[in-house]
Parts: C-alpha cells; structure tokens; sequence
C-alpha cells in the first residue's frame, strides 16, 4: 500500500515538474488566435516569415544600403536618432527586421549563431539589396553580425557591432572569468542555466521563488547615469510587439543561442575585407553596466583589423544619442 501511494506521488509531482518547465505554444502571428500580421514580410526558403520595415532614402536610389539587427526585447521597430535630412545626404537605406521570434517573425525552434546570417542573406536578397551591404548589430544583435563575418563575409560592405553581446564561455578569454563574477549573482544564474541547463531554462525565467534577469527586473541600477537620461528622452513606439509571439520563442530562446556553444571561436575570425574594401568595427560604452568593456576591448586586441572605439562616458544606450549614431554611420561608411 504504502508503494503504491509514493508512486503515485511521484507521478503527481513529476506530472507538476514536466508542465513547470514546458514552455508554452508560441502564438503565431497570423494563426487562428495568433496577433495579426500588420507588417510586409518575406518567405524564406524553409517556409518561415521575416518581417521587416525600411527607412531613410529608397533603396533604388540609396547609394548604401545597411541592415540593422536588434538586440534583446527589441524588433525593427527600434527608432534609432537618424534624420531624414542626414539619410538624403549620405543616401542611406535602413532595413530593420524582426528576428526569429520576435515581432511579426515566425519562431524557429532551431535557430542557432549559424542560422542568423542566413537568415540575413536571404532577406538581403529577398529585397535585392544588391552583392553587397552594411550591417549593424546592436547589444545581443552581435551574435548574428559575428556569424555574418563568419559565414556571409563576402557580402558585407562594412559591419559595425555597437555595445556587442559577449558569451562568458568563448575559449581563449583570460578576463572572461572575471568579467562574469562581475555580475549580480542573479545574472550569473541565469546564464549559467541558459548555457547548461537550457531545458530548465523557461522554468527558470518563469519561477517566482528567485530573481531571474536583471534586466527585465526594473532595476535602474542596471543602467548608466547616461542610459537613465537617455530613458527619459526616449520615443516610445505606439505599442510593443517584440514579444507578443511569447518569451520563450523571443527572449528566452535568444539567451540560449546567444550563451550557447557556438559552431566558431570568435577569435579565429578572419578580416572580411582583407583588401581595405571595407571596414569592422566595436563600440563599447566605458560606462556600460550590461556588456563589459574589458571583453570587448580583448577582441580589438586579439583581432586588430575590427577598429575599436570606446566611448568615455558612454553606457549601454549611446547609440540612441543622435550625435554618437552619425559618428557610428561616418566610421562605418568613411573609415
């Protein structure tokens, strides 16, 4: 009797455990009780949908042409400080898109570093942006710009990684360690469950008995003093739809690719424009509290042809500052 009622137990509360750390269906765009597609999007060669917007000049008349990718919590609604004014004089096309799972894009169960880029490429050429384009990633946007270098070299014109992602697990970084213990220890557990426990990380994220991510927290203290002004001053977008789709397919699933094992070493890249063709480039706030410079300035120094700039006062959101995203475009364009 008594084996009977703990098995019975035990399947109850495994039972409780298995539907704690499922993650639930996304809620695709388009599907029967799915949000509705609101936004142009191209059909990529495996059946999925990539959303898109585009601005500054038209493309037929743009002289350079630049995709941005969008880091966490984000989407190709991003406004970024760039008039239009600027855009007709640098002739400038901008095309920003939702990645896998976010926005109006279809969630990828098996999205990887290696799948972004073609992802990439094959919007590029969706919209015939031609043999060649800019890139710009931004905060966790990196990982797919450093898999662009890796696997679409030969279609980019100039890239530039601004506050880039770092994985504290990338061989061959000696301050890697201790950047890590740098963080809140809330931090340090959830990439750490990201990386080695990614089937318990919903449950993880989800979970009310401990602090997951700071960043989602509402913690200031994340954030520069330049970050907070920055903040303020921010336009709001009339409604987010980063994550309608649902975290796990947006968020959460962007964390574990992103701290995953990756299919390349970063510092076994190769220069993609070994002839001058064109320019890469990391801009690190020295203030940020999010990405720490140390890692990125031991890329600059291990992989001396991506030019690095730091900027003194800078913290995580100084692209959103109008003066430092023309500085950002003229290096990528000119340098």
């Amino acid at each position: 009797m008594f084996v009977q009622i703990a098995v019975s137990v035990a399947t109850v509360l495994l039972g409780f455990v298995y539907k704690a750390i499922q993650p639930p269906p996304p809620k695709v765009c388009g599907s029967p009780g799915g949000p509705p597609v609101t936004s142009p999007r191209i059909k990529l060669s495996d059946g999925r949908h990539l959303s898109y917007r585009e601005a500054g000049v038209s493309k037929d008349e743009a002289k350079h042409k630049i995709i941005v990718i969008h880091g966490f919590a984000s989407s190709k609604d991003q406004r970024l400080p760039i008039s239009q004014e600027l855009a007709e004089e640098l002739n400038l096309y901008f095309l920003f898109f939702d990645r896998a799972g976010y926005g109006e894009s279809d969630p990828y169960p098996n999205r990887s570093v290696r799948s972004e880029a073609y992802d990439i490429q094959e919007l590029a050429d969706a919209m015939q942006l031609g043999s060649k384009f800019y890139v710009i990633g931004i905060s966790l946007g990196a990982y797919p710009a450093y898999s662009c270098m890796k696997y679409i070299p030969h279609r980019l014109a100039g890239i530039s990684l601004v506050v880039p992602f770092v994985n504290y697990w990338w061989p061959g970084f000696p301050c890697s360690r201790e950047c890590f213990r740098g963080l809140c220890l809330q931090d340090q557990c959830t990439f750490g469950v990201a990386r080695y426990a990614p089937w318990l990380f919903y449950w993880w994220m989800t979970q009310k008995w401990f602090p997951s991510l700071s960043l989602l927290s509402g913690d200031p203290s994340v954030f520069s003093r330049q970050d907070l002004e920055i903040m303020k001053n921010m336009p709001q977008t009339p409604q987010d739809k980063s994550r309608q789709q649902g975290d796990f397919e947006s968020l959460h699933r962007d964390i574990m690719v992103g701290f995953g094992t990756w299919e390349f070493d970063i510092l076994d890249l190769k220069n993609p424009f070994p002839g001058y063709e064109g320019s890469a480039h990391i801009w690190q706030g020295y203030e940020d509290k999010i990405i720490p410079f140390q890692m990125n300035r031991y890329i600059s120094k291990k992989l001396p042809w991506i030019k690095y700039h730091e900027v003194p006062d800078g913290g995580h959101l100084f692209i959103s500052d109008q003066s430092s995203f023309e500085s950002i475009l003229r290096a990528l364009l000119f340098e």
